[in-house]
C-alpha cells in the first residue's frame, strides 16, 4: 500500500470512531456538559465513621511516650486516680509525650482525665476522644521551634476546650471531626509564663453546639490561618470561626477583643468557611 493510501485509511479510521463516539453519547442522552463532568474528579468524602475500639485498655498511672506509639485502635480510659471523670484542672493525662513523639490509633474513652499532654513537639495521628475530659490535649513546648501535628481523629462532649495551647510554637490540625464542644483550639490566656502562637486549622468538621473554632491573644502576636473548614447544624451561625483576645500573665480572665477575619491574627476569608 502507498503512504497516500496508508493516510487516506488512518483518516476514515479515525472519523469512524469519532461518530462511534458520537452515537453512544446520544444513545444515552448525555450532553456535552454532562460529559465532561462525568470525566470530573469526584469531590473529598464526607468526614470518616467513628472507629469501632478493638479492645479495652484501663489506664491507672500516666502513660509515657517517647518515639511511636501506636495503639492498635484500643479504647484507653482511666481508672483508679485517673478515674475520678471531673473536670478540675492539673489532672494527670493518660498519655505524655516526650519531645518528638508520635501517638497513633487511639481511642480514648470515659474518664478521659486530662487526655493527653505534650511536653514538646509532637505528632497526634487518627487520635478520637470518646467523651473529652478536662481537655482532650495540651500542648506545652517551650521553644518558639516547637510543632504539634494532629492529623486525622475527632473528638465528641467537650464542654470547655479540646486542644489547650500553652506552650510556644505551631500548631497544626488537619482532616479532624469534632462535635458537641466549647473551643476547638485556644491560645492560653492566663498563663503564667505567655509565649507566641501560631495555629493551623485545615479540612476540619465542627457540628454544633460549639461556642468557637480558634482563639487567639493579639497581644503576644499569635495567629491562626482557617481553610476548608465545614460548620454543620448551625444555620444561625451562632459558632465565633476566630475570636481576638488580650491574654495576661497573672492568672485574671482575659479579655475578648473582636472576632472575624483581620487578615493578621484571624487569617481567612467568607469563602474558607461553609455551612450546611
Amino acid at each position: 500500500m502507498s503512504q497516500r493510501a496508508e493516510l487516506r485509511k488512518g483518516r476514515k479510521q479515525r472519523l469512524t470512531r469519532r461518530r462511534a463516539t458520537a452515537a453512544a453519547v446520544a444513545a444515552v442522552g448525555l450532553s456535552g456538559a454532562a460529559v465532561v463532568t462525568s470525566l470530573m474528579v469526584a469531590p473529598a468524602s464526607a468526614a470518616p465513621a467513628w472507629p469501632t475500639p478493638k479492645d479495652n485498655v484501663p489506664v491507672s498511672k500516666t502513660i509515657e511516650v517517647s518515639g511511636p506509639y501506636d495503639g492498635g485502635l484500643k479504647r484507653f480510659y482511666g481508672s483508679g486516680d485517673l478515674g475520678n471523670g471531673g473536670q478540675d484542672e492539673d489532672q494527670d493525662p493518660v498519655f505524655k509525650l516526650k519531645d518528638g513523639a508520635v501517638l497513633k490509633n487511639v481511642i480514648i474513652g470515659s474518664p478521659a482525665a486530662d487526655g493527653i499532654h505534650c511536653a514538646g513537639s509532637c505528632t497526634l495521628e487518627n487520635v478520637w476522644w470518646e467523651d473529652v475530659g478536662e481537655d482532650a490535649a495540651t500542648f506545652k513546648g517551650k521553644s518558639a521551634g516547637s510543632v504539634y501535628t494532629v492529623n486525622g481523629g475527632g473528638a465528641r462532649k467537650a464542654s470547655d476546650k479540646v486542644f489547650q495551647f500553652n506552650g510556644a510554637g505551631k500548631l497544626s490540625i488537619n482532616n479532624f471531626q469534632v462535635s458537641d464542644f466549647g473551643k476547638l483550639v485556644r491560645s492560653c490566656g492566663n498563663c503564667s509564663t505567655q509565649y507566641k502562637r501560631t495555629i493551623a486549622v485545615n479540612n476540619v468538621d465542627l457540628t454544633a453546639p460549639g461556642k468557637s473554632i480558634v482563639g487567639v491573644n493579639t497581644n503576644y502576636g499569635d495567629s491562626a490561618t482557617l481553610r476548608n473548614i465545614r460548620i454543620h447544624g448551625d444555620s444561625n451561625k451562632k459558632m465565633a470561626v476566630c475570636e481576638r483576645w488580650t491574654g495576661n500573665n497573672t492568672g485574671a480572665e482575659p479579655v475578648k477583643t473582636g472576632s472575624g477575619p483581620d487578615s493578621t491574627h484571624c487569617r481567612y476569608s467568607a469563602s474558607d468557611v461553609s455551612y450546611g
